[in-house]
């Protein structure tokens, strides 16, 4: 099994870096995908791709964090993505839940399209953070293609809206908000998205699922947001197994 979105690089694991990644091999989840916030956990993540044989990193400013972001976060940003084990750029995107001004809202469409360049100069898919901003992020990603697609991670939005992000080459990341109770937006996405477009996650150390609900996050509950999948779209675990590996090393050519 392969956790599309983690953040190892997050100072909840720090010394634990190695801890965290048997704990998620005892389990079968090999292959992590380690991701950056700002320009520090960006650094952390390659370091940590550098590192381990089974993580890969992304780097980008998460869209809360562009607003503190240095007047050449950006082109350090770019000097990273040398590295052979950086896959993708993220996450980016846009996030309305806790920037409700216009200004904050214009300066991170302007973070956003900047680092979908950044993505395409380079030949590199995007992780999009999007929270309570579909609308807006759609329109941008209509305006500005992104070249080689990528994933809605922590997708959140309607069956109706995922079908739009599919058709300009995205996938829908689906972590432990699958397992709570009362999410029916997530599992009625789960149980119809295309077998060819979806990604396990976990967003670690935030969002454990459920029974873990409330506690740190990690990688190695990765089986339990598989399972409750399976369950959704009535097939195999080692089906979904399957399917989200092939499509993870499809995005992000490993």
């Amino acid at each position: 099994m392969i956790d599309s979105h983690c953040h190892i690089n997050d100072k909840a694991f720090l010394n634990r870096e190695e801890e965290y990644i048997k704990n998620a091999n005892s389990v079968g989840v090999d292959t992590f995908l380690v991701v950056g916030c700002d320009l520090s956990m960006s650094k952390k993540a390659v370091e940590i791709a550098n590192r381990y044989e089974g993580c890969f990193a992304a780097v980008g400013i998460h869209p809360s964090d562009s607003k503190n972001a240095g007047s050449n976060d950006l082109d350090e940003i770019e000097k990273l993505l040398s590295n052979n084990k950086v896959v993708a750029i993220g996450e980016i995107g846009l996030d309305y839940y806790w920037d409700k001004e216009e200004n904050i809202k214009a300066h991170q469409k302007e973070y956003f399209v900047k680092q979908i360049e950044l993505a395409n100069k380079y030949n590199l898919p995007i992780s999009i953070h999007c929270r309570d901003a579909y609308e807006d992020c759609l329109n941008i990603l209509k305006e500005h293609h992104v070249n080689r697609g990528g994933v809605m991670h922590c997708y959140g939005g309607s069956k109706e809206m995922m079908k739009e992000f599919i058709k300009l080459g995205f996938y829908i990341g689906i972590g432990g908000t699958v397992t709570f109770k009362n999410a029916v937006k997530i599992k009625e996405v789960a149980a119809v998205v295309p077998s060819d477009r979806y990604l396990l996650e976990t967003d670690s150390p935030y969002l454990a699922p459920t029974p873990h609900r409330g506690e740190e996050n990690q990688s190695m509950y990765i089986p339990l947001i598989r399972d409750q999948i399976a369950e959704l779209r009535g097939i195999s675990k080692e089906q979904v197994d399957k399917e989200t590996t092939e499509n993870f090393k499809r995005l992000f050519n490993i």
